[in-house]
Formats: structure tokens, sequence, C-alpha cells
């Protein structure tokens, strides 16, 4: 009674024109579905959901994957593809027809055969609607497949992924072992120390951030909603491990002969701009007035920065000393495999996946690479051609002594 009784006063200011009992019903109608029905619960279907988010299959394959439904649906619903790339992939049956059922089973779980149908290498995302529109959230419910030429050479190119990471992992410790060998670090360029510990120092934190912090991850999701996260356990572990094999070199420098070696007053400068490039991003960060996902961003930045000029100063150093003792050259050898097969890894992904965009468009990545491998090639010609017999000369100082 108090429920009708407050109906009839909306009503009643509305006044007794058929214009205001369509009014009143409207509002009737929606504070029905608003706290009573809800709308997934009006049609019945409570949940949808695919079994995988990503596919890999290959050119001219018919693929299957599921769709799961929790819940029988009041009305008839008819869901349809929407691929991202048609030319690259396809669906023989693009629609799925959900039957509607007087009296729904909540709890019904009924799967959907699809298949899908690789036309053409490359990556495509595919969604879903519903009609009627709103029938049901399938906001969440989206799928990356990716086409490829060969399933032989994604197996190669995933080997050839942990092959560079080991090798970039173990490049390190030979300069360690000529340190500790000859308890002394003379030719050892002490800013590509300090730049190299900045970089790694802003790449763990990058790599870190992204994996660990589920504030951050939540705010890369909103941005990117159907990415993945561009970090893995492997990224952090190589991100931590260079900083700590680093240190370790960092305090060999302190504990063995150095002569006059230190720091110098440029390495000092930059270093010092990216301080305070990194201490004015945390106080934005910390006012509310920046991203911690855009910190992060600014960290990768930096990193990026360091790597394309570190090798600078050992080169110099090397040819102002005429020779390339105390320089390891099988952190540079162990370098050299990492960076080679990383852009061969590159250049088979992209013919795989027909995805030259991404190889050529990624300029970051190709040019760091190709940067390595130049300045790779200059060590070792400084090491074998330029200073050949000043390296023996040297060692051979360095033993007696």
């Amino acid at each position: 009674m108090a429920h009708y009784s407050t109906s009839k006063v909306a009503c009643g200011d509305a006044g007794t024109s058929s214009h205001s009992l369509r009014y009143c019903l409207s509002r009737l109608t929606m504070l029905m579905l608003v706290f009573g029905l809800g709308l997934p619960s009006a049609y019945g279907i409570e949940k949808i959901y695919l079994d995988s988010t990503d596919l890999n299959i290959l050119v001219d394959e018919n693929r299957l994957f599921h769709m799961i439904q929790i819940g029988e649906s009041k009305v008839a619903i008819k869901l349809t593809t929407q691929v991202q790339h048609p030319d690259i992939v396809q669906f023989p049956s693009p629609t799925i027809d959900i039957p509607g059922t007087i009296n729904p089973n909540d709890t019904a779980q009924i799967t959907h055969d699809i298949w899908a149908y690789g036309k053409s290498p490359g990556h495509s995302e595919v969604t879903f609607n519903a009609t009627p529109a709103g029938a049901i959230d399938l906001s969440t419910v989206f799928m990356r497949i990716t086409v490829m030429h060969s399933q032989v050479i994604s197996v190669i190119s995933y080997i050839m992924g942990w092959i560079y990471f080991a090798a970039w992992s173990v490049s390190f410790y030979p300069q360690i072992y000529i340190n500790y060998k000859r308890k002394s670090v003379v030719g050892l360029n002490f800013d590509f120390l300090a730049l190299n510990i900045m970089g790694f120092t802003m790449y763990s934190l990058f790599n870190c951030g992204l994996y660990f912090s589920p504030e951050i991850q939540s705010e890369y999701l909103n941005r990117h909603p159907r990415s993945v996260n561009p970090v893995q356990l492997n990224d952090v572990f190589f991100s931590l491990h260079a900083a700590f094999a680093t240190l370790v070199t960092i305090t060999q420098c302190c504990i063995y002969e150095r002569e006059s070696q230190r720091v110098s007053m440029t390495g000092r400068c930059i270093l010092s701009a990216f301080l305070v490039v990194v201490l004015v991003a945390v106080g934005l960060g910390a006012g509310g007035e920046l991203a911690w996902l855009d910190f992060l961003y600014i960290c990768s930045y930096i990193k990026l920065c360091i790597t394309l000029i570190k090798y600078v100063p050992q080169a110099y150093m090397n040819y102002k000393r005429k020779s390339t003792v105390g320089w390891s050259i099988g952190n540079i050898f162990l370098d050299f495999v990492g960076g080679f097969l990383s852009i061969l890894q590159m250049t088979l992904n992209a013919y795989n996946y027909n995805d030259w965009i991404s190889f050529f468009g990624d300029a970051t990545k190709f040019g760091l690479g190709l940067f390595s491998l130049v300045f790779d090639i200059f060590f070792i010609l400084q090491h074998y051609v330029f200073y050949r017999n000043g390296d023996e000369k040297k060692y051979d100082l360095d033993v007696k002594a």
C-alpha cells in the first residue's frame, strides 16, 4: 500500500492527461529495470566468455575454439563476429544464434563451437556484437588471432629468443672474470659502468613496476584494453641480473687497481641530468600530477638514451690508449651473438606473420639492436686489427707486474 501511494502522488503531480500517464509508466518501467530486474538478469544470460583470448593458426588452416554461455536467455539473441582484418582471418559461420527460453536456467552452461580460418599471415582482433543491442555485456569478449606461414619458423624464433636471452645474461661475466684474474680494472671505462648501472636500474624499475604492481597494470589495461602485459618474468630477471652483475663489476673497481681512472665530468653531468629528470618525475607522481605508468615510460626512455651513448666512452678510451687490454672481448662476442639473433628473430617473425610494418615501424628496437652490432664490430676491429700489437705488449707488462 505504501508503494502504491507513492506512485499515485508522483503521477498526480504530472496530471491526468494521456501524456502524463505515459510519462508515469515509463518512469515506473525504468525503476523496475534499475532496482528490480537489472539488464543481464532481464535477458537471463549471466556471462559469456571465450575459452582462449589468443589463437595461433596457419595459413589455410581451420581452427576450432569455443564460446561458453552461462545462463539461458529469455529472448532470442544473435551474436555477430566483428573482424579487424577480414583479409587475414575469416569465420565460415560469422553469427551465433542463442534461442529464447520461457523458463531460463540461470546456471546452465552452454558451449558454442566457432571455427576460424586463416586466410593470410598477420594479426587481427575479433570482437562480438549482440542483437538486440545491450542484450549482454560483450566488452570483455574478444580474441587476438595470429595467422602464420610456418609453425617451424615460430619454434625456431622461440628458441632464438632464449638463446639471445642467455647470451646477453652471460655476457657480463667475462669482464668480471678478467678483472678478477688481473686484479685490475685498468682499461675498463668507468663512464661505461656508471651509465650501465643507471640504465639497468631504470630498466629494472620499468619491468618490476609493470610486472608486480596491480595498480600500474590496471593503468596499462585501461589505456590498452585488449593488450597483454608487455613485461614477462624473463624481462624482470634479465634487468635485475644485469644490474646485479654491473654492481659486482663496480665493486671490483673499488677493490682492484684502477690507477687514476674515475667517472669523467661529462659522464657526471649526463648522469646528473638523468637523475634530475627521475626526481622531478617522482615528485610529479607523488603529487598526483603524473601517472605512475608514465613515470615508468620515462624510465624506459632514459634506458634507451643510455644504450645509444654508453659504448662511446669505452671506444674512445681504447683509441686513446691504443689498446683494449682490460676490456673483455668475450663480453663483445656474446653481446654480438645476442644482438644478431635478436634482429634475426625480428626478421623471421616479420616474414612469418607478414608484419614488416612492425619490423621497420619499431625504429627504436631495430635501431638500438643495429647500433649495438655496429659498436660490437668496431670493438672487435679495435681488438684484433687496430691495436693488436699494443694489446700483446700491454698484456705482457701486466702479467710480469
